[in-house]
């Protein structure tokens, strides 16, 4: 069942499925497997989501990496980036481990963590397609916490569907940070660019 993604141990038995997919100029292969986020094939959010991107620098964490379509394609196409790659479904972090081998990116690990709980240091880019199913509490964790987790100048990247919510999560990290602004709309995801925190300004 498609809710199990966000649980430590996925309760269904796994099916892998391979896919090859192509999205920001960069071709990859991906090993899936049930219980995990958008089985067998590259959801439409993560691609507005990776679409949307400037350039990247520096140390980048993919929060909720699932399989690794974020960090696999982030770590393809900019390769110098120190990439960290976290889930706590254990399934999703060796299948994202597995896929980081399997398309040569060697500048990343996949760790399983509840959120931050195995998240070390600072981060010029926090990428996330936060895991709605989950509910408000645990996502609305990942964008509090990103924080104090992002360098000066860094920023958080979240990708949201207008109706499940897109908007009341904008006003609340309007709340959070100095700056939380749409960088893109496209086939109802929205796409949030964050950075710096409220009681800098």
């Amino acid at each position: 069942m498609s809710e199990q993604y966000f649980a430590k141990k996925p309760g269904c038995e796994s099916r892998p499925v391979a896919f090859e997919t192509e999205c920001v100029g960069v071709r990859a292969s991906f090993e899936t497997d049930a219980g995990v986020f958008s089985k067998g094939e590259l959801d439409e959010g993560t691609r507005v989501l990776l679409e949307a991107l400037p350039p990247l620098h520096g140390r980048a964490l993919d929060l909720g990496c699932g399989w690794g379509a974020v960090g696999v394609l982030l770590g393809k196409k900019y390769p110098d980036v120190s990439l960290l790659m976290a889930d706590v479904n254990e399934r999703a972090v060796a299948l994202a481990a597995k896929n980081l081998a399997r398309n040569g990116v060697k500048n990343a690990r996949a760790v399983e963590s509840d959120v931050y709980e195995n998240v070390d240091g600072t981060f010029d880019f926090i990428v996330t397609n936060p895991p709605i199913r989950a509910g408000k509490a645990v996502i609305y964790s990942m964008f509090d916490g990103a924080r104090d987790r992002l360098s000066p100048g860094g920023r958080l990247y979240v990708v949201i569907r207008k109706q499940q919510g897109a908007p009341s999560a904008l006003r609340h990290m309007q709340e959070l940070y100095a700056s939380a602004r749409v960088i893109a709309r496209e086939k109802g995801f929205w796409v949030i660019e964050c950075e710096g925190k409220k009681e800098d300004i």
